[in-house]
């Protein structure tokens, strides 16, 4: 089938800070990279609600319109999938609009600012019978998806223990803005909403579900200066004199957890922290084997195997003491950007990555994974890990799906 043939998605993208952005350059990036794709992505309106970010959206990113106004957005008829990147507390509205307007609707995670929204947001969408979707874009690195296979595979045997951790200084400057992810009215709850979230989604993927935890939080920093409306992110900084405002949610967030297959694990999240700047990292163990991968050297990943392992060339290969593997096209997606080994792909390339797989997701009509499930099975640990914050002790993980 030629590109001629395909059928159009219209995409509509609310919130134009970074992420919106990301977003858009991906979908504009899919035709030159997936050329065996089912559909053509077409860049129909941006929302946002700074009018310049709009104006610039069409300027720039070839969007044919903008609106400040989501309804109209949402509404629109040449529009099939709404894409929300806008703060973590307009979630629920954003995407229950969407879903009821009958329209795909691919959410930045964690899908609402607290458990309950999240609940909402999917309950809405599966009433409706609309495609979902969910950023947990780390899932889709090369090397990520060749340890799945490697786990599924028993290449690692049974499973004992899991760490994960997402380090990342963005809050560590006291003169960092107080944007909307350090209070509570704009993101709900602050790292185990925005990267722990990250963390325990990709253990759950690697490692299957969790049953129960114990943990604890702190606020670091506890007052930042004031950004100017409409102006700056976390990563924008203000003077010494500034005026101040308060953080309302947790800088830091870890905890032990159970999970279901018998393993144990530890998770860390810290924005406050000095020295990692994008520490996504997991180190997974098992009675044959483990696997270490970190988001700042996401081509590669440590490998340990007492057993030989054909990596699919005929060879048997044995990892007797860790060895390091450079990521290359003969793992999943990664040739689409680049060939031959060691040869590096981006934080973005990801986004790529994960707006063609929603975009056939739309065009098939079968659910996306991960979709708003998926979300779920975050927010229900994270919902655990509140409760044990005031308890003090073990908490049972249990589903907040309404249904």
């Amino acid at each position: 089938m030629t590109s001629s043939e395909l059928p159009t998605i219209g995409i509509a993208v609310i919130g134009f800070g970074w992420m919106g952005q990301a977003h858009s350059r991906s979908y504009a990036r899919i035709p030159s990279l997936f050329p065996d794709r089912n559909a053509e992505p077409a860049l129909i309106i941006c929302c946002d609600n700074v009018e310049a970010r709009g104006v610039e959206a069409v300027r720039s990113f070839g969007f044919r319109e903008s609106t400040t106004d989501p309804a109209v957005a949402i509404n629109h008829p040449d529009v099939d999938a709404v894409i929300v990147c806008a703060p973590n507390m307009l979630h629920e509205e954003l995407s229950v609009m969407a879903a009821k307007a009958g329209k795909a609707v691919f959410c930045e995670k964690p899908v609402g600012g607290t458990p309950d929204q999240t609940a909402r947001a999917e309950q809405a969408a599966r009433a409706a019978g609309v495609i979902t979707g969910v950023g947990y874009n780390y899932r889709w690195a090369p090397l990520v998806q060749y340890a799945k296979s490697l786990i599924d595979a028993g290449v690692l045997g049974d499973i004992t223990n899991y760490r994960g951790r997402f380090f990342s200084m963005y809050g560590s400057d006291p003169m960092g803005l107080l944007s909307w992810r350090f209070e509570h009215d704009g993101a709900g709850y602050g790292v185990s909403s925005d990267i722990l979230s990250h963390s325990i989604d990709l253990a759950m993927m690697l490692n299957g579900p969790i049953e129960s935890v114990v943990g604890l939080q702190d606020t670091v920093i506890k007052e930042r200066p004031l950004p100017k409306p409409g102006e700056g992110t976390h990563y924008d900084r203000g003077e010494p004199g500034d005026p101040t405002g308060p953080v309302t949610n947790e800088d830091y967030a870890g905890c032990f957890a159970r999970f279901a297959n018998g393993s144990v694990g530890t998770f860390e999240a810290s924005r406050a922290i000095v020295g990692p700047q994008s520490q996504m990292a997991f180190e997974i163990y098992g009675t044959k084997g483990s696997l270490m991968w970190n988001l700042e050297t996401m081509n590669e990943m440590r490998i340990f195997l007492t057993e030989a392992h054909d990596p699919g060339d005929g060879s048997a290969v044995i990892h007797d003491g860790y060895t390091t593997v450079y990521a290359g096209d003969r793992y999943p997606f990664h040739g689409r950007f680049v060939p031959g080994d060691a040869n590096a792909i981006g934080y973005e390339d990801l986004k790529v990555i994960e707006c063609a797989q929603f975009l056939e997701a739309v065009a098939s009509g079968e659910q996306h994974d991960p979709g708003f499930a998926e979300a779920i099975d975050y927010v229900s640990v994270q919902a655990a890990l509140v409760r044990s914050w005031e308890s003090g002790g073990w908490e049972p993980v249990t589903s907040v799906r309404i249904d």
